[in-house]
């Protein structure tokens, strides 16, 4: 059976290290963790789990940390986590029977990573990450934030998830402050980093200079396609908060011309339209949302509620506007099959005459 090392790097987490160790320590072989400068108990924390403790001396670059952590391994495989990420039990057991039978010949294991909830703990935010890799030179990270291994190899991609949950808000500002650190340095950023460049720009509500970004990403030839659908989506809302609706419609329709129809886009289409009080094409749209599986396998955002939720509850509205009640109704009952506990439900149904 292969061997496997937990690669962590810390900094001040001693809330949260212990739930995570604890969560992952039957399934690895060897844990190194990497202290990039911690101020509290994270140390000690660590020392009741492993004997193997670095410090490494803080660059603003989680690459260059990473790869120190797994210079340090000696498994067959490495596995990364973060201090504030969880291994569910469901997700253990599957990992512990890959590994003891699992195939010499694989390079990369992709796993789920769930890094938001709704209101009853039940993800609603997933993507995939390269979560274990084989212990050789191709297991490079790149990148001083958003860094990745680029998957490479026999990949296996199993249904065993990993949760990010968060203990609070984290460092404001830090990703967007490396990003434009390594730029006045001189750093060229690939398209990858192109992308989240982006899209730090945009949650930080700059949004002149996201688009200017996002128009650049779209041109890279070696942009991928989940990458370029998101892209025109944030595109589209930096058009939207500027005033330029029609481009911002524009962006979105490009989205539909470069790969299949994504549960995603149909929301965002369907949301234009009914804010301008077109309802029966909203409908259009978030009934296209609806016929629409998760694509989780392709290494793109998936939200899970476009899927089902969130084109439910707007179908409610739209029918409700549209004065077909019955409709309404009925679709605020499947939106509750998705969320049981979600206030807009719950406040549909008291508007529908329903005693709690």
């Amino acid at each position: 059976m292969s061997s496997w090392s937990l690669c962590m790097i810390v900094k001040n987490e001693e809330d949260v290290l212990e739930r995570c160790l604890n969560s992952v320590r039957e399934l690895v072989d060897e844990i190194i963790i990497v202290d990039t400068g911690s101020e509290d108990g994270t140390k000690q924390t660590a020392e009741r789990f492993t004997d193997q403790i670095y410090d490494f001396q803080w660059g603003d670059d989680f690459a260059a940390a990473r790869n120190f952590s797994f210079a340090r391994a000696s498994g067959d495989y490495l596995m990364w986590m973060d201090a504030d990420d969880v291994l569910p039990e469901s997700s253990l057991r599957l990992l512990a029977e890959k590994k003891e039978r699992m195939d010499p010949k694989t390079d990369v294991i992709m796993l789920p990573y769930q890094t938001a909830f709704d209101e009853a703990g039940n993800p609603v935010f997933i993507y995939e990450r390269e979560r274990i890799v084989r212990n050789c030179p191709r297991s490079v990270w790149i990148g001083p934030v958003h860094e990745i291994i680029v998957p490479f190899g026999n990949i296996l991609h199993l249904e065993a998830p990993i949760r990010h949950e968060k203990n609070g808000p984290g460092e404001s500002g830090r990703n967007l402050r490396i990003y434009e650190g390594q730029l006045a340095k001189g750093w060229k950023p690939d398209a990858r980093q192109q992308y989240y460049y982006g899209r730090e720009l945009y949650f930080h509500e700059r949004y002149e200079e996201a688009e200017k970004v996002f128009q650049r990403f779209l041109k890279n030839p070696d942009a991928w396609i989940v990458n370029r659908v998101d892209a025109l989506r944030l595109l589209a809302g930096c058009r939207y908060r500027q005033g330029r609706e029609e481009e911002a419609l524009e962006a979105l329709l490009h989205a539909l011309t470069l790969d299949r129809p994504r549960a995603e886009i149909c929301c965002d289409l369907g949301k234009h339209f009914l804010d301008r009080g077109r309802y029966e094409a909203a409908v259009f749209w978030y009934q296209a949302a609806l016929s629409l599986p998760e694509r989780t396998d392709e290494g793109g955002f998936v939200e899970r509620d476009c899927c089902g939720f969130l084109p439910c509850i707007q179908l409610c509205i739209c029918f409700d506007r549209l004065g077909d009640r019955r409709q309404a109704e009925e679709y605020n009952e499947r939106a509750g099959r998705y969320r049981p506990q979600s206030p807009y439900y719950l406040q549909n149904r008291r508007y529908f005459g329903h005693e709690e």
